[in-house]
C-alpha cells in the first residue's frame, strides 16, 4: 500500500470520487433551475467544506478531508488551474478587441474603474475594523487587492454562455467578450503588482517584475517560432502537444519561482501560442480533462478554505452584503451605462452588463492566490466567495431577461 503525506494513496481516489459525485449532483440541480453547471461545482465545494459537511458531520468530514490531505489536493488543484488558464489563454480572441475597440475599451474601463473605486473605499472601511487583511499588509495593498478582486469577470463562463446561446459574432457577444478579456487582463496585472509588493523588499519586487517582463517577451517573440509550421499528421500533432505541455509546465514553474504564481505563466503562454489547428487540438484535448476532473478538486480546495461560521455576527453579514452591493453596482451599473453612452441599445447594454457582472471561477482563482500569499484572511476570503457565488447566480436570470427584451424589440 502506497503512503503519501501519511495517508494511503487510495484515500485520494476516495476523495476524488466524492468530489466528482458532489459536483455532478449539484451541477444537475443547478441546470434544473436554469443555472450554469459551474455554479453547482462552486456550491459543491462549499458543501464539502467546513461550512456544511464539517458542521453537520464533523467526523465524516475529518475522515474524508484530513489536514494531511490538503497538500495533495492543493497540488492537484494547481495543476488543474494551470491547465485551465492555459486553455483560457488559447481561447483569448485578440481580433475581437480590434473589431470593437472603442466600445469595448469604454465598457471595460468603466467596468474596472467603478468597481475598483468602490472596492478601494470598501477596503478603507473594513481595514479600519481589522481582521480582513494579513499581518503586515498595508492599507494601500489591501485597497489595490480588493479593487482588483471587484474588477474580475468570469471570462470563460461568459464565453461559454455566448457560444451556447448563439451570440458569437453578434454585437452583444462581441462586446462582452472583448470587454471581459480586457477587464481580466487588467485585474491580473493589478494582482501581479500586489503580489510583487507583498514582501516589501524592493529587490524582490524588481526580481518579480523583471522576470515577468522577460517571460512575456519570451512568450510573445520566441514561442511562436516553435509553431510556425502547421501540423499535417498525427505525429506532428503529438510532437506539438508534447512541446506545448513542456512549455506550459516550465512556464508555470518559472512564474511561480519569481513569485508571480503558476497561473500567470499558463495564461500568458496560452495567449501567445499561434492560433491554428494545434491550438484548437490542444483545447479539445486539455479542456474536457481539466473541467471534468481537475477543476472540481480546486472547487473543493476552495470550499475547505471557505468558512461561513467565521461570519458569526450581523455586522459580518452586513459587510458581506456591502461587498455584494458594491460589486454589482460597480460592475453591472458601470458597464450598462458605458454601453448606452457608446450608443448600444438597451437590451444589448443589459446583456453585456449581466455577463460582465459574473465573477465565477476567475474570482475564486484570484481569491485563492490572495489567501495563499497572506494578503487576505479566511474571514474576508469567505465574504468574497459569497460575493462570487451571488454575482454568478445573477447572471443567468438577468441574461434571459435581457434576451427577452431583445426579442420583444
Amino acid at each position: 500500500m502506497s503512503i503519501v503525506h501519511g495517508l494511503p494513496l487510495g484515500h485520494f481516489f476516495l476523495q476524488l470520487g466524492v468530489i466528482l459525485l458532489a459536483c455532478r449532483i449539484c451541477s444537475m440541480a443547478m441546470r434544473k433551475v436554469g443555472q450554469p453547471a459551474i455554479i453547482g461545482e462552486m456550491i459543491a465545494g462549499i458543501v464539502l467544506g467546513p461550512s456544511l459537511l464539517g458542521a453537520l458531520a464533523p467526523g465524516l468530514s475529518a475522515f474524508l478531508f484530513p489536514a494531511a490531505s490538503k497538500p495533495i489536493l492543493f497540488d492537484v488543484a494547481q495543476l488543474g488551474l494551470s491547465l485551465y488558464m492555459f486553455v483560457v489563454g488559447l481561447e483569448f480572441r485578440g481580433d475581437l478587441l480590434r473589431s470593437r475597440l472603442r466600445s469595448a475599451a469604454s465598457i471595460s474601463f468603466a467596468g474596472m474603474a467603478a468597481p475598483f473605486a468602490l472596492g478601494a473605499l470598501l477596503s478603507l472601511w473594513i481595514g479600519a475594523r481589522g481582521g480582513f487583511y494579513g499581518e503586515g499588509i498595508s492599507q494601500g495593498l489591501g485597497m489595490v487587492f480588493t479593487g482588483a478582486a471587484m474588477c474580475v469577470t468570469a471570462f470563460p463562463m461568459l464565453a461559454r454562455i455566448i457560444k451556447e446561446r448563439g451570440l458569437a459574432g453578434t454585437t452583444a457577444g462581441t462586446l462582452a467578450l472583448a470587454s471581459g478579456s480586457l477587464d481580466d487582463a487588467a485585474a491580473w496585472i493589478l494582482l501581479a503588482g500586489v503580489i510583487a509588493s507583498v514582501g516589501g523588499n524592493f529587490l524582490l519586487v524588481l526580481w518579480t517584475l523583471g522576470g515577468a517582463v522577460a517571460y512575456v517577451v519570451f512568450c510573445r517573440f520566441v514561442v511562436p517560432r516553435f509553431f510556425q509550421k502547421a501540423p499535417e499528421s498525427e505525429a506532428d500533432f503529438s510532437r506539438g502537444m508534447s512541446l506545448l505541455i513542456i512549455l506550459l509546465v516550465l512556464g508555470s514553474w518559472f512564474t511561480d519561482k519569481i513569485q508571480l504564481y503558476a497561473v500567470f505563466g499558463a495564461f500568458i503562454l496560452g495567449v501567445c501560442v499561434p492560433r491554428g489547428p494545434l491550438a484548437e487540438h490542444a483545447i479539445r484535448k486539455i479542456g474536457p480533462l481539466t473541467t471534468l476532473i481537475l477543476l472540481p478538486v480546486f472547487f473543493t480546495y476552495s470550499g475547505l478554505n471557505t468558512r461561513l461560521d467565521l461570519l458569526n455576527s450581523l455586522a459580518d453579514w452586513a459587510i458581506a452584503g456591502a461587498v455584494v452591493i458594491a460589486a454589482v453596482a460597480g460592475k453591472m451599473g458601470a458597464c450598462y451605462l458605458a454601453a448606452r453612452w457608446c450608443g448600444e441599445p438597451h437590451s444589448d447594454s443589459l446583456t453585456v452588463a449581466s455577463l460582465m457582472n459574473a465573477r465565477g471561477l476567475m474570482e475564486l482563482i484570484l481569491l485563492n492566490v490572495g489567501l495563499q500569499a497572506g494578503i487576505i484572511t479566511p474571514r474576508f476570503f469567505t465574504m468574497m466567495v459569497v460575493m462570487a457565488v451571488v454575482t454568478t447566480l445573477m447572471t443567468a436570470p438577468l441574461f434571459e431577461f435581457a434576451r427577452r427584451r431583445t426579442r420583444g424589440e
